[in-house]
């Protein structure tokens, strides 16, 4: 089927070319940031893969008060304009309440609604009034198909310029399951479709920096499955030393070791454009 097009930056995403989300889980010291961005921009030129660089300003759905939640909105969104002059990147972050979505949208190019509050329509809203690119979290209580509720309120706001994201769903036990189900039901609402690889290995309720707090060793074979589905592009939180991490550390994947993990990605991608119905 015929899927909508959806411009960020330089990037068509839904054509035909595989992109990249990636950047570290929520923004932390400069340094760690450009460090990440520097290495992105060589993997994005000699890979040929164009992408956006994601960070979060707050994560406000830490499991704990005592654990970092980033640097807030004026202070995050100043970071990432750095980012960006410097580097040119596309960027996105994500937005946890309406009022933030104004500010953000002054310096990203694209908006990022967290599952958790992908129904909630007066974030969708404000996210789509600013004109931006929306890109909506799949929420593990939706069934797939009903992802077309959130992308209508999107579209209803005036702004049809959305992408949707595949992050897995929860079964009870901490996990996040990935039903390839989910990549045909997506697909078939005619926008472009991210798969979340390194959200999709945390085990929740396991504190981020404890090494049993993700399963790194399924983000090969995840991948390669979402990769083949169909899926636009792939998200995948990188970090220049993911162990010391302040969020996702156990689920991160290293910047230095992302090229050779998106080698398969792309072979794969070439081929199922090849075959595709």
């Amino acid at each position: 089927m015929s899927k909508k097009i959806v411009k960020v930056g330089n990037i068509e995403c839904g054509s035909n070319e595989l992109f990249l989300i990636s950047g570290p889980c929520v923004i932390e010291e400069e340094s760690i940031m450009m460090k990440t961005a520097e290495k992105l921009k060589e993997v994005s030129e000699r890979m040929k893969i164009k992408i956006i660089y994601k960070s979060s300003v707050q994560k406000d759905n830490r499991s704990s008060l005592k654990y970092y939640d980033g640097p807030g909105l004026a202070k995050g969104v100043s970071l990432l304009a750095k980012v960006r002059e410097q580097f040119g990147f596309p960027i996105l972050t994500d937005i946890h309440y309406p009022d933030q979505a104004k500010a953000a949208g002054e310096v990203c190019d694209v908006l990022q609604i967290p599952a958790y509050l992908c129904m909630q329509s007066t974030l969708l809203v404000a996210a789509a009034k600013t004109g931006k690119v929306v890109n909506i979290k799949h929420g593990q209580f939706l069934a797939p198909d009903n992802m077309k509720h959130p992308l209508q309120k999107c579209i209803d706001s005036g702004n049809d310029k959305v992408i949707l994201t595949e992050r897995g769903y929860t079964f009870g036990y901490n996990d996040l399951i990935v039903d390839p189900r989910s990549f045909f039901h997506l697909n078939n609402l005619g926008y472009p479709v991210v798969f979340d690889i390194t959200h999709c290995v945390r085990k929740y309720g396991i504190p981020s920096s404890d090494a049993k707090g993700g399963m790194r060793e399924f983000l090969p074979v995840l991948s390669r499955a979402g990769v083949a589905s169909g899926v636009d592009g792939v998200f995948i939180e990188t970090h220049p030393e993911p162990e010391k991490a302040l969020c996702d550390a156990a689920s991160q994947l290293c910047v230095y070791d992302l090229e050779e993990f998106l080698k398969p990605l792309i072979e794969i991608h070439n081929l199922e454009v090849k075959y595709r119905p």
